[in-house]
């Protein structure tokens, strides 16, 4: 619970576009949290950002680094930018809260997660489904039970558009597995534990200008015994209501979990139930603000074990042959 005349966190920003202006948003509505500075190399998007959040406004990260007042700071950049701006926050020594993925390959973000553990700074990643209630609900109903079986998928519309944009070149964002159903595979990991062994098939069936297969088929090994599969598109021209969709057999039980509610099938019957939830922005802000990360579902050592299954899910599709997890861990 925050109380009055608590501390202000105030916080900077690297990297204005994208989910960076929800989270800005967000955090003006928290109590004693303060965005005090914005930085982006498109100079009208940083200073639109600043006007906006009464921030200042800069252009190259380490000259915003350059302040004494931060607290901490979040990092809102395409995957193929992270490592750089990660290690400079860690030299300076303050928390930080970075988007997923949380990079392009397992040597950038393993030399980040020794550096964030030699430092011991708090971090967390944009994992946001963890802390919704439908999450933390399906969690609470799964406790001490045997899970069969886990099937999620992840469909958009997200590869239309420009071919050339760095969403669509395998070298700059990984496919889809790597930047977008990274939420779906970490949601899996949440449910189900961790993975042992995927293989993977991928196809090029409609976007044929891009080099990222538009069409992922992942089947999962899970160290407890359970098994998964995903199926993975963005060559998908309906709306989102496909994205990040899990059912999930146990015990011979039935559970559908989305974003915004979970159903269990009880006695036949199918229940919806929700519960409300602090955002990952609340989560974060308190955590800095106490010292205390114990409440933060998804610090960086954790999201680079979601990586490493999106990494070997396109190892897996390319050498044509299933892949261990800890191979690449």
């Amino acid at each position: 619970m925050i109380v009055k005349n608590m501390k202000e966190v105030k916080i900077g920003f690297i990297g204005c576009g994208g989910n960076a202006n929800g989270h800005m948003n967000r955090l003006a509505e928290i109590e004693g949290a303060r965005v005090v500075a914005v930085c982006d190399v498109q100079t009208e998007r940083a200073q639109s950002a600043a006007e906006k959040h009464n921030a200042d406004a800069y252009t190259a990260h380490p000259a915003l680094l350059e302040r004494d007042d931060l607290d901490a700071v979040y990092l809102s950049l395409p995957v193929f930018v992270h490592g750089q701006p990660e290690l400079d926050v860690i030299a300076r020594g303050l928390p930080f809260f970075v988007e997923k993925p949380v990079a392009i390959s397992m040597e950038i973000a393993r030399e980040i997660e020794a550096a964030v553990a030699k430092a011991g700074l708090i971090t967390c990643v944009g994992y946001q489904l963890r802390y919704l209630g439908s999450t933390q609900i399906t969690r609470q109903l799964l406790q001490g039970r045997t899970i069969n079986m886990i099937v999620g998928k992840y469909w958009c519309s997200t590869g239309h558009g420009d071919p050339n944009a760095w969403l669509r070149q395998m070298n700059k964002s990984g496919g889809q597995l790597v930047e977008q159903a990274t939420h779906t595979i970490d949601m899996m990991r949440y449910m189900c534990g961790e993975v042992e062994t995927v293989y993977a098939m991928q196809a090029n069936r409609f976007l044929k200008e891009t080099d990222c297969p538009d069409t992922n088929s992942v089947s999962l090994q899970f160290a407890s015994g359970a098994v998964g599969s995903l199926t993975a598109t963005w060559a998908y021209a309906g709306d989102w209501s496909n994205a990040n969709i899990l059912d999930l057999l146990y015990e011979g039980e039935l559970l559908n979990w989305n974003p915004s509610s979970v159903t269990v099938q009880e006695d036949g019957d199918w229940v919806d139930k929700t519960a409300p939830s602090p955002t990952i922005d609340d989560v974060f802000v308190e955590a800095v603000r106490t010292g205390d990360a114990s409440p933060i579902l998804s610090p960086y050592s954790d999201a680079v074990k979601t990586l490493a299954i999106s990494l070997a899910a396109n190892r897996s599709a390319q050498e044509n042959r299933p892949i261990d997890i800890s191979s690449i861990l």
